[in-house]
Parts: structure tokens; C-alpha cells; sequence
């Protein structure tokens, strides 16, 4: 008789995860703009560095990433032993649920919340809760209802990703101060560059025992592809995740390429440029269509159809059009398509394309 290996409860509940699309058939000139990446790519610092480390990818990488994390120290103003690095933010998340969170614990996290917070909690064998939000903001009231006895981190993404909303310090300090002194306030600050002003939630994980910080060279800095990311927290937290850290976690290139693209000043400052300007035109060109969205604080827009059929229609003809955008069912939120701010032509394109299937419909 033979037995079939089963693995850990929670583990056969994760739903496989589907990244963006990004090609189409029978299309040559594609867009896509469902991965929120930049579509400036990455910074050319960066790219210069990645190539000088790739002569020694024969070698280990550093172990402790002291330089990379010297250098957000100095960018962010923060210690540098209390950042970890990480193969992307996700990586980052992933140690916290396993760290603090297991059978019997729940991980807390908003109604249209990152994905990953569900799948790293059913990883670790915990239950996922999620509080309801408020018109697709996050509701901080309805966050620290329900946290309970057996809560042991609260995420937040800040802007959220997929609604692009966001809540300001005030309400942020709120729940800081409001969740049980037992659990682990997990601010993802993926977006947090595209924010005049914001820190992330840095100054709340500086001064605050059970508060982290999340961030990734993902979005702004167009280093999506290296795996790349970083959190900020209490060195207590920080030298908890580091027993979880596989020594050569993040590669040479990944970390060259980083460390370079926080000094591009230049590549930064015309990409945030670019990414307000547009996004704004973008937004308004589609309300003009019927098509409303949230102010957004991030690389994207939240686009809000009639119904769940009209969104699936309009994403068909968007691909008719090769432009690849994201539905967000699994979000909760079928009746809506994130669109990632791309470059001035590729947001014509999809203003052209959503103007010519409204057109189109009755």
C-alpha cells in the first residue's frame, strides 16, 4: 500500500500565484503594464554595476550585505543593523509569518491586501483574517477590531497595492499604537517613493518595538528582475529574521545593481516626474470615458468598470490592442482592471483603446 507525502496544513489551501502577463499572441508591439514595473527600466548606474559584478559570479556573495545596507542607512537616515536584505520584500514577508506566526496564530491584513500576506500565512500554517476596508481604503477602525488574542502580525501595504489608496500618518500611528502589544505591525512600503514626503513608515519602525518596515527595488527602481528588497525594524525582530536568512540570499549582480541605483539620483527624480504626471492624465482620460478611479499614490490606477462583464470585455479589447493590463478578481475586485503607468505612448495607447471600446459598448 503506498502513502502519499502530504504536506504542511495551510500549504494545498495557497492558490498557485499568476504573475502578469507579459505576451500575447500574434502581437509584436506589446505594452505591458501589468506588473507595475517602470517602463523607464532599470537605472543605468545600476545596469553599469550589475555588469562589473557579473565578472564575479563565481564567487559567493557577501553574507551580511553591509554595504548595500550602509548605503540605505545613509539614504533613509535609519541604523544599518536593523535592516535586513532580502530576494525582494516578498522574501522579507515570508520570514515574519514564519517567524511569529503558526498553527493556531492569525496573520491580519486588509479586504483587498497584497496576496502575499494570505499565501506566507497559510506557508507557515496560520490563519489568514482580513478587516474590511472602507471604500477601498484601508479602515483603521475595522484593522484593530479585529485583532484578537491570537494575532500576531497586522500587514499593511501603504499605498495599497491593488488600490493605489492610502492613509495618512496620523491614522498610520493610530494603528501602531492600537494593535495588541503581542503582535507585529508590518507596514510594506513598496510604493512609499512614489509619496511626496512619506518615509514608509520608518519612524514608526525606529521607535516602536513591534513595528516593521518593508520596501523593494521592484517598482521604482526598475530592478524587479533582481529580486531585490529590504526591511527596517527593532533589532530584536531584525536578528530573528537573520536566523531565518539563508547566508547567500541575494546575489552579487542584485546587490551591486541596488546599492547603485540609490545614488541615480537622476533616473529617480524623471521617473517620479513622469509617473505623477502621467498617472493624473491617465486617471482623467479614462473618467472622461466613464471609467473612474481612486487618486492613487503609486505606479498604478485602479480602473472601475460597471460590472465584473464589462471589465472582462474592456480587458479582451485592451488585448485586442496589445496592451496587457491586470485583472484583479482574486482581489476581490472584479469589476476592476489595474493599470500600470507606463511611458507617455503607452498611456495614450490605453486611453485611446478604452475610449475606442466605450465606443463600442451600449
Amino acid at each position: 500500500m503506498s502513502i502519499t507525502p502530504q504536506p504542511q496544513p495551510g500549504i494545498l489551501d495557497i492558490a498557485l500565484y499568476e504573475s502578469g502577463v507579459a505576451t500575447l499572441s500574434g502581437h509584436e508591439n506589446v505594452v505591458k503594464l501589468s506588473s507595475n514595473e517602470n517602463p523607464f527600466g532599470p537605472p543605468p548606474a545600476a545596469v553599469e554595476a550589475a555588469k562589473a559584478a557579473a565578472g564575479q559570479m563565481h564567487r559567493y556573495p557577501s553574507s551580511d550585505h553591509a554595504s548595500l545596507r550602509s548605503a540605505l542607512g545613509a539614504a533613509h537616515g535609519l541604523e544599518p543593523d536593523q535592516i535586513i536584505c532580502g530576494a525582494g520584500s516578498d522574501e522579507v514577508i515570508a520570514w515574519l509569518c514564519q517567524a511569529y506566526a503558526g498553527p493556531g496564530d492569525e496573520v491580519l491584513y486588509t479586504e483587498h491586501g497584497f496576496s502575499m500576506y494570505r499565501i506566507s500565512a497559510l506557508g507557515a500554517g496560520a490563519t489568514p483574517v482580513t478587516a474590511p476596508e472602507r471604500e477601498r481604503v484601508t479602515d483603521v477602525d475595522a484593522l484593530l477590531a479585529a485583532c484578537t488574542e491570537r494575532t500576531r502580525l497586522v500587514f499593511l501595504a501603504n499605498p495599497n497595492n491593488p488600490t493605489g489608496t492610502m492613509i495618512g500618518m496620523g491614522e498610520l500611528t493610530r494603528l501602531a499604537d492600537g494593535i495588541p502589544d503581542h503582535a507585529i505591525l508590518v507596514i510594506d512600503g513598496a510604493y512609499a517613493e512614489f509619496v511626496p514626503g512619506y518615509d514608509g513608515g520608518a519612524s514608526l519602525a525606529a521607535n516602536r518595538p513591534n513595528v516593521v518596515m518593508t520596501r523593494t527595488f521592484s517598482k521604482l527602481y526598475g530592478l524587479g528582475g533582481m529580486r531585490i528588497g529590504w526591511g527596517y525594524g527593532p533589532k530584536a525582530v531584525i536578528d530573528v529574521l537573520n536566523r531565518l536568512r539563508g547566508p547567500f540570499n541575494v546575489s552579487g549582480p542584485a546587490l551591486a545593481a541596488a546599492e547603485a541605483a540609490i545614488t541615480d539620483a537622476e533616473f529617480r527624480d524623471h521617473s517620479l516626474a513622469e509617473n505623477a504626471r502621467l498617472r493624473v492624465w491617465l486617471a482623467e482620460a479614462l473618467a472622461a470615458q466613464g471609467v473612474p478611479s481612486d487618486v492613487s499614490h503609486a505606479n498604478f490606477i485602479l480602473a472601475r468598470f460597471r460590472d465584473e462583464a464589462e471589465a472582462k470585455a474592456c480587458d479582451a479589447h485592451l488585448k485586442s490592442c496589445g496592451l496587457i493590463v491586470r485583472g484583479v478578481a482574486s482581489y476581490g475586485l472584479p469589476h476592476c482592471l489595474r493599470i500600470t503607468i507606463g511611458d507617455e505612448n503607452a498611456c495614450r495607447r490605453v486611453a485611446e483603446a478604452v475610449a475606442e471600446f466605450k465606443g463600442q459598448t451600449p
